[in-house]
């Protein structure tokens, strides 16, 4: 164990010293690999991840949905997203941040990422709340907690690497999801009704739409309704696989930003390159994680674990309540696709024995990870708002999250307490 616990610290070491994420794992993963079987298994073992990966046709949904999240973002659904839920939230007491909230959740069924959901949002929203007299903390806040929403509404891209990790019906995860994602967005909405109401001076309501105007603003935002209940429809009702249904609204998405004459050769081509980076990006991160987990796993992490908690003879809930900790510590500095590549194929052997519904942890495990993107001392959302909004400060965005990570514990306790709010929606998938 103890070549594990210096991996896990050179490993943090790496990235505290601006090493990217993915290419720390790999040589972190690689050297300890080499170190207990030698450099030439290491070597080996090293390309056959990347080769399987590669060439495992189940990731081909990725680059998809970023890019049907590309064309969508390129066709300006995202301010009119935000213009139609301001149009019947932003009168109240901290309407604002409930329309940012709202919107995020809108923006999320079809971007499928947490900070692309979280940068997008930050550019639309941060500007009107702070023009109505929001405070820093409350706006920002909303934005980043917001933003979380993006890998728990389907489609989600961490979705589909746990799907594949645990070899569960990818479908039925996007279809778990969407009950808690609802649920959430609306514990979202009250935290910032009782955070309004004790201090009412952080979220002052804004102008009163008409019912003329707000029908008006709701018609514009039909494509995405279209677009989310052409794909999540397509696989509740089995006409399409996720792959097919990640294809299907990509080309919905084109027509859709094509239609509105968004999509010049200029804008086609840097939504392609967008995606590509992005796409880039998962699968150095996807390489690395899956070179560190064999390593970890060659060094008799997974069996000390099993053998731990075997020994403890603690309950079920304990043993996931523990694993919860884990993810929130790492949270500190991995992204949620480092976290899930980690942590999934250490943690799956265990509390698959004990009977418990892959479906179902899935979504507890992404809940977690959202919690993880907003805590404090590291938090990847609050950086991206940070990183798109210059002026804000740091701290401000720190103490307007916590609301929303009340509001997270909350969500997590329900579907921990009553598992029929993600399991059973697809229990009802053709």
């Amino acid at each position: 164990m103890e070549v594990v616990v210096l991996g896990f610290v050179a490993l943090f070491v790496l990235v505290f010293i601006g090493v990217p994420l993915g290419f720390g794992l790999m040589l972190v993963g690689l050297g300890g690999f080499a170190v207990v079987r030698g450099i030439e298994p290491g070597l080996a073992m090293a390309g056959q991840q990347i080769l399987d990966i590669s060439t495992n046709f189940g990731f081909s949904v990725l680059p998809l949905f970023i890019l049907m999240g590309a064309f969508v973002h390129r066709a300006g659904l995202s301010d009119e997203l935000y213009d139609a839920t301001n149009a019947w939230l932003g009168h109240r007491r901290g309407g604002l941040a409930m329309a940012t909230v709202a919107a995020c959740g809108g923006f999320a069924a079809v971007s499928g990422s947490s900070l692309a959901t979280a940068a997008t949002m930050a550019k639309v929203a941060m500007p009107a709340m702070r023009k109505h007299g929001y405070q820093d903390s409350l706006a920002a806040g909303s934005v980043a907690a917001g933003g979380t929403l993006g890998i728990l509404i389907p489609p989600s891209v961490p979705m589909v690497i746990y799907g594949i990790l645990t070899e569960t019906d990818i479908g039925k995860l996007f279809i778990a999801g969407l009950l808690p994602g609802i649920l959430l967005t609306v514990l979202f909405i009250l935290s910032i009704s009782v955070a309004t109401w004790i201090k009412p001076e952080i979220g002052p309501p804004g102008e009163k739409k008409s019912w003329s105007e707000r029908g008006r603003v709701l018609t514009r935002v039909w494509g995405i309704i279209a677009l989310f209940a052409l794909v999540l429809g397509g696989i509740f009702f089995g006409f399409f696989t996720p792959t097919e249904a990640a294809g299907v609204g990509a080309m919905g998405a084109f027509l859709f930003a094509l239609a509105r004459r968004a999509l010049g050769w200029k804008e086609l081509f840097e939504s392609l390159v967008d995606a590509g980076r992005t796409t880039g990006m998962i699968f150095v991160v996807a390489f690395g994680a899956l070179i560190f987990s064999q390593f970890v796993s060659l060094a008799g992490l997974a069996d000390f674990l099993v053998t731990s908690i075997q020994s403890l003879d603690v309950s079920v809930i304990t043993v996931i309540l523990v694993m919860c900790a884990i993810l929130l510590v790492l949270g500190c500095v991995f992204d949620s696709l480092a976290m899930l590549l980690l942590t999934v194929p250490i943690f799956v052997p265990i509390i698959e024995p004990l009977g418990v519904d892959l479906i179902w942890f899935g979504i507890v495990m992404i809940i977690v990870v959202e919690m993880g993107l907003i805590t404090p001392p590291i938090g990847m959302n609050v950086f991206v708002v940070k990183s798109a909004i210059f002026d804000v400060d740091l701290w401000a965005i720190y103490r307007g999250v916590w609301p929303f990570i009340l509001a997270m514990i909350v969500c997590l306790v329900l579907i921990m307490m009553i598992p029929q709010i993600a399991t059973w929606l697809p229990s009802f998938v053709k």
